[in-house]
């Protein structure tokens, strides 16, 4: 591992002390509690048998240096392993920390130098009635209960990791949709208010000798079309600060005519030709939503970008259940290289953000120039089932001779 890593394993917190003190005691415990059944060999003096204890102590106490090398420590207590009967406790701590921290083929090489002597016990044929060949055999069951806790200790700590990373990438993908719903909102509202006040703010700029009457007309629009804005920031921002409280009142296809008004008012020649089975309060929330958005655009843009500000805009709307939904809104385009200085500047985003709701709605959006005009066409599904075809009668027979 890396100085870095070395450093993070410095500055333990309060668990890790807790949990590095908890392995400690552990192994200290197993030492005490297993003393009575480790075979001592004969003729085992009192002074050798204090130093193996002592070994196993400070073997207990090397367990703190196991998060900085874990690799090493166990190898060194394995070497020590037949020096000392009471090694059991930190190579089992040691083997664990191993198997959770690092690779399973890391671990794999330490647990072959774990389980190396096993094959010479076996190969020895020993009397399963001596009490060293069940203390052997002991032994190394625990360490593979050991390794195998380790592994399974690690692979649950990698699956957790895995779904709480999957869950804070949703959660930034949920902020990143959020994000861009609130942004197409506020464009397609916001734009659609600020052009109108723009274009009758660029007429009383542009048109100074006009009449008492024009100009009141003029400042009332401007007025309506300002509060209706403020409304509409306040509202967008209320749903970000209370989300829970619910979403804002959405548009729906029947909302086309009240829209055409708004238009009219600030001077827009625009024609609506709606043929809806059914009427436009039968259309599906979701497909009359985005319809209403994407005319409420193609007339922003005809103001911003049309030819000539009284030019008519054609708003046609056609669909069905099980026919789907077509929306067109058609404008005459302004000639290459005409322009004007009191046009609405635009950001260039209304489009994409349409097509963006169209894909989401399960539609399609194409704009584009056809026959000299700008036209925005999109179509929408219509889930359901078209209304049967009347029987045609059958022909009358043929009495002629």
């Amino acid at each position: 591992m890396g100085s870095g890593d070395n450093r993070g394993a410095e500055r333990r917190n309060a668990r890790e002390w807790a949990v590095d003190i908890g392995a400690f005691l552990f192994a200290a415990c197993f030492l005490v509690l297993s003393t009575d059944q480790v075979v001592i060999e004969p003729g085992t003096s009192g002074t050798a048998l204090a130093l193996d204890q002592l070994r196993g102590g400070l073997a207990c106490a090397a367990l703190f240096l196991r998060r900085r090398r874990p690799v090493e420590l166990a190898v060194v207590l394995l070497l020590l392993e037949p020096f000392s009967h009471f090694m059991a406790g930190p190579i089992m701590v040691a083997l664990f920390t191993v198997a959770v921290r690092r690779p399973p083929r890391v671990t794999g090489y330490v647990a072959i130098l774990a389980f190396a002597p096993l094959p010479f016990v076996l190969a020895h044929r020993p009397d399963l009635d001596d009490p060293r060949t069940g203390s052997a055999l002991t032994y190394f069951v625990l360490l593979a209960a050991t390794v195998g806790w380790g592994l399974y200790v690690r692979s649950r700590r990698q699956l957790i990791a895995s779904l709480r990373e999957r869950a804070d990438q949703a959660a930034a993908d949920a902020r990143r949709e959020a994000r861009e719903d609130v942004a197409r909102e506020m464009h397609d509202v916001l734009a659609h208010r600020l052009s109108l006040l723009s274009v009758h703010a660029g007429a009383l700029e542009f048109n100074p000798d006009a009449g008492r009457d024009q100009v009141a007309r003029a400042a009332s629009v401007i007025r309506e079309s300002a509060h209706q804005a403020l409304q509409d920031l306040r509202e967008i921002i209320g749903v970000l600060r209370a989300p829970e409280t619910g979403d804002r009142p959405q548009p729906v296809l029947a909302d086309l005519e009240r829209l055409a008004d708004e238009s009219r008012k600030a001077g827009a020649d625009v024609r609506l030709d709606l043929e809806v089975d059914g009427g436009l309060e039968a259309a599906p929330a979701v497909a009359g939503r985005t319809a209403y958005r994407i005319v409420q655009e193609g007339l922003t843009n005809a103001r911003k970008h049309g030819s000539d500000s009284g030019a008519p805009v054609t708003v046609t709307v056609r669909g069905g259940a099980g026919r789907g939904l077509t929306v067109e809104v058609r404008n005459p385009a302004p000639s290459p290289g005409a322009g004007s200085s009191a046009r609405v500047p635009g950001a260039g985003q209304g489009l994409i953000g349409l097509a963006e709701r169209a894909l989401l709605a399960g539609g399609t959006l194409e704009h584009g120039r056809v026959d000299g005009d700008f036209r925005l066409r999109a179509a929408l599904p219509w889930p359901g089932t078209a209304p049967a075809a009347a029987p045609q009668a059958a022909p009358a027979p043929d009495t002629t001779h």
